[in-house]
């Protein structure tokens, strides 16, 4: 157990109060939001959980959402997982081993139901991790998200681009966003209960030949998306200072087109090159826009000579805000609902989402493919707006803006992510405690024998 971190007081408190308690799990600054409402839920319901955080996300300002949505108390268990990818991923598997057996001699009478989330390394990680250690499977949170994209065949002009975008056809493409499309992917094989946002992830999961019942019980609910949860968590937050006190010129402007990339396909070299001559042709051509510099991002920004570039810009524009990631997230949400902002232009997977909860900020999505299309051709509250050049990018932008009855339809579009997603995750497996994590051919089939405990040879 070197290098982890065990709260002993903890998780005695979660591991003696049933025969049965939830671990869910958290990686990464998304985690911390979207599984929030989880363990909320479950306090409330007096469901025994703890959070088990692998601690890549540990530092002042990308760990801060522990705190800020008062899970920090829950964390039991910190693996203290360092590194790229590579390194996270062996000592991931490691780790889980060593607390598996930790869990298993000092609580041998309880069950343990890890609970992924999304598509972070842990997601895909985690659940192989556990089951190898343990034959026995995880649930999974945010659950099958699959890349699609349009056709694209329309690309002449900015309105029948869109218009296929939002009525054309559509494919599978899983290329991207990379490694989260595998990590989703592979976490749902050692996942026994997957927690749909849509119809359409129940629909991919199902394609691939996850049962989407068993003796009738359902194995891919649809529960929408957790991120509604955090959004309204945060709706009713009492800030002791504002935005607008760390950013005044947000308030004193309006209009303006926050921009958040970080994905490692948008950092190759051609395509950030585009998005960041879009980010100087919109400052140049008037518009108020907020560049957020994420780590991966200042690094790519100094790999390609373009940081000093981007200073320059914000010395020589009072439109241009050049920041770094912001340390709370009540202070995003506060902002994209202030209607002060009119675009967000992103590459994450979790701001698609969330700009479908909140009207008032448009999401224009800087990549070739989404693994929230629903967002797109069902909701019609997102864009795609790929970065083939910064002239392109640009002129999609502007056309938004221009074009009343494209912000009409951005800001008008269904809400699809349902609501008090946490309890209906919790309540889900509250009454499934009887029931076991792992099953083996003959026993879905409805054989009898061969149930005993299973063991390495």
């Amino acid at each position: 157990m070197d290098d982890i971190t065990v709260y002993d007081d903890r998780l005695a408190k979660q591991m003696t109060a049933s025969d049965f308690v939830l671990a869910v799990v958290t990686a990464t600054k998304p985690d911390f939001y979207k599984q929030a409402p989880v363990v909320m839920a479950a306090r409330r319901r007096g469901f025994p959980c703890f959070v088990l955080h692998t601690g890549q996300h540990h530092d002042d300002l990308l760990g801060h959402g522990l705190a800020e949505y008062d899970i920090d108390d829950s964390v039991a268990v910190d693996l203290g997982i360092r590194g790229g990818l590579s390194q996270k991923t062996a000592e991931l598997m490691t780790r889980i081993e060593s607390v598996a057996s930790y869990l298993d001699e000092q609580y041998p009478d309880t069950t343990v139901l890890p609970l992924v989330h999304g598509d972070t390394l842990a997601a895909g990680i985690v659940p192989q991790a556990w089951m190898f250690a343990t034959n026995q499977r995880v649930a999974h949170n945010e659950a099958g998200l699959r890349g699609m994209s349009p056709s694209f065949e329309n690309r002449a002009e900015p309105a029948s681009f869109i218009d296929d975008q939002w009525k054309g056809e559509w494919s599978l493409n899983r290329t991207e966003p990379f490694p989260e499309q595998y990590d989703t992917f592979i976490g749902s094989a050692a996942s026994i209960y997957h927690f749909a946002p849509t119809q359409l992830n129940r629909e991919h999961l199902v394609r691939e030949g996850y049962p989407d019942e068993v003796d009738g019980v359902d194995r891919i609910p649809v529960v929408g998306n957790s991120v509604v949860d955090a959004i309204e968590m945060k709706a009713a937050a009492n800030l002791d200072e504002s935005v607008f006190d760390v950013y005044p010129i947000l308030e004193a402007r309006d209009n303006w087109i926050r921009v958040d990339i970080h994905r490692r396909a948008n950092l190759l070299p051609d395509r950030f090159r585009a998005i960041i001559d879009c980010v100087i042709h919109l400052v140049e051509a008037g518009y108020n826009v907020n560049f957020v510099e994420l780590t991966a991002t200042q690094t790519a920004l100094e790999n390609y000579g373009l940081r000093d570039r981007l200073l320059a810009l914000a010395d020589d524009h009072e439109n241009f805000l050049f920041t770094g990631l912001w340390k709370k997230h009540a202070h995003v949400y506060e902002f994209l609902r202030s209607g002060q902002c009119f675009a967000e232009l992103t590459d994450s997977g979790s701001m698609q989402e969330e700009l479908n909860h909140i009207d008032e900020t448009f999401c224009l999505t800087a990549r070739y493919n989404t693994d929230r299309p629903e967002t797109v051709f069902d909701a019609q509250t997102n864009l795609l707006v790929p970065p083939t050049s910064g002239e392109a990018m640009y002129e999609l932008v502007d056309h938004v803006y221009e074009t009343d009855s494209v912000r009409s339809q951005l800001s008008g579009g269904r809400a699809i992510y349902g609501e008090n997603v946490g309890e209906a995750i919790v309540d889900f497996l509250r009454d499934r405690q009887a029931e076991g994590s792992f099953e083996w051919a003959h026993e879905r089939l409805g054989f009898e024998g061969g149930t005993q405990d299973f063991e390495y040879l």
